[in-house]
């Protein structure tokens, strides 16, 4: 239908955008309804995401051209903001910033180094950069994830851990069992996706690659590296993440500085 109305090709890119953005702030309407006060963060994310991704596609065609010490240093830039985004729900952790930050340059760092260093992923900046920038995303959401249970389970069993302080448990033993639910709790995602791989869904990667002609085959296992890489990324940086948080709220004498608001 869009077609028929919209000859130009971007004014057409621009209605397909418009009706996909407002049939997403349609769930404002439900979170409304149900009172779970979600508004303002739906409104941002979606006209964040909309101006974001516009920006990029307006400098990717440079940045793709560019150096590859320039690709890194976005990719680091790109680190920080994942931090600062995994970090933001949970503002009330102490230290939490600082660990997902350590935790995604350590995880998602890694894999970007190790796989490229081995020729998985290419040097060049149209592979290294939208495939690190995948696997930086992947190890934001795991971090977000594990710090939001996290905090959940500490600020629920607060008289537990105290008791356990107070017979003289450690810090780290008294919260294992914590750091054991919410590092479960942020895999949940990527384990499903990886279950469902090829059956319930087929990504992105492996989509634009049949789009361009590609073997299926050669498309279906490139899309299984990249989704190793994720599954990788995102263990390493909620693990980390958990070992630097669990640290973080306690102080020096081992009394806890996270409870509830």
């Amino acid at each position: 239908m869009l077609s028929v109305w919209f000859q130009d090709e971007l004014y057409f890119r621009i209605a397909q955008a418009l009706i996909a953005g407002l049939f997403a702030l349609l769930v404002i309407f439900l979170v409304r309804w149900q009172s779970i006060r979600l508004e303002k963060e739906i409104v941002i994310a979606v006209l964040r995401s909309l101006v974001q991704i516009t920006l990029v596609g307006s400098v990717l065609i440079y940045v793709l051209t560019a150096p590859t010490w320039l690709g890194l240093l976005i990719l680091v830039g790109m680190m920080f903001s994942a931090a600062m985004t995994a970090a933001r729900r949970t503002k009330e952790i102490p230290g939490s910033m600082r660990a997902t930050f350590l935790a995604i340059l350590l995880g998602a760092g890694s894999v970007i180094g190790v796989m490229t260093f081995l020729g998985v992923l290419q040097w060049e900046m149209s592979s290294l950069l939208p495939v690190g920038s995948m696997i930086i995303s992947g190890g934001m959401n795991s971090c977000a994830l594990a710090l939001e249970r996290f905090k959940g389970e500490v600020e629920s069993h607060v008289g537990h851990i105290e008791a356990g302080l107070s017979l003289g448990a450690s810090s780290v033993e008294v919260v294992k069992p914590y750091v054991r639910k919410a590092f479960r709790a942020s895999l949940i995602p990527r384990l499903n996706s990886m279950r469902a791989l090829g059956i319930v869904w087929i990504p992105g990667i492996m989509s634009g690659m049949l789009l361009a002609g590609s073997d299926p085959i050669y498309a279906a296992l490139y899309q299984f590296v990249v989704m190793a890489m994720l599954f990788v990324a995102s263990s390493l940086s909620s693990l980390i993440s958990m070992m630097f948080i669990r640290k973080y709220i306690f102080s020096p004498a081992e009394q806890l500085l996270l409870r509830p608001n």
